[in-house]
């Protein structure tokens, strides 16, 4: 049972970590943020860390659950290696956005994290049911992300040129 939670926690200190690397790039995301032109129905900056820091919680849980079926189900050590991939590609996200000012990566690498997450999503059904559902937030925030990451960059040509 020790073992269990012990395995659990690190598959969340895992996603809570990668996630403190893309907080790294974006150190300065509020006063950037608050240059920024943004639509109406953007959230105000207050919004991210609390958010990303739940769904990091419920990405965890999903890693946990096909983790602990990775014996049992075909699937699962490869839908670890596409959750790796995705993760990569979610830390890169803030960077692209926040300290590299690069509009049109962000967008890309946003809008390839939605499709990855997609297809996580997908590729969980069948070893747990309950992983699946979990990230299904993660999906719709990434998914509504990607659409904010292209009409911030086509509100703020000069800044993420």
């Amino acid at each position: 049972m020790m073992k269990r939670v012990f395995t659990a926690f690190l598959c969340v200190a895992l996603t809570l970590a990668i996630g403190a690397i893309g907080a790294i790039g974006s150190a300065q995301a509020p006063a950037f943020y608050a240059e920024l032109v943004r639509p109406d129905w953007a959230p105000p900056a207050k919004v991210f860390g609390p958010v990303w820091t739940t769904l990091y919680v419920l990405i965890g849980i999903a890693l946990y659950l096909v983790w602990s079926r990775r014996t049992t189900s075909p699937s699962a050590n490869s839908w670890l290696g596409l959750f790796a991939v995705q993760l990569a590609v979610n830390a890169v996200w803030s960077w692209l956005f926040f300290e590299w000012r690069l509009g049109l990566w962000a967008f890309v690498d946003c809008a390839l994290l939605a499709v990855l997450v997609g297809v996580l999503v997908w590729r969980a059904r069948p070893v747990s049911g309950v992983a699946a559902l979990l990230l299904l937030p993660y999906l719709a925030w990434v998914s509504f992300a990607t659409v904010l990451s292209w009409t911030m960059w086509q509100l703020n040509p000069a800044l993420l040129g």
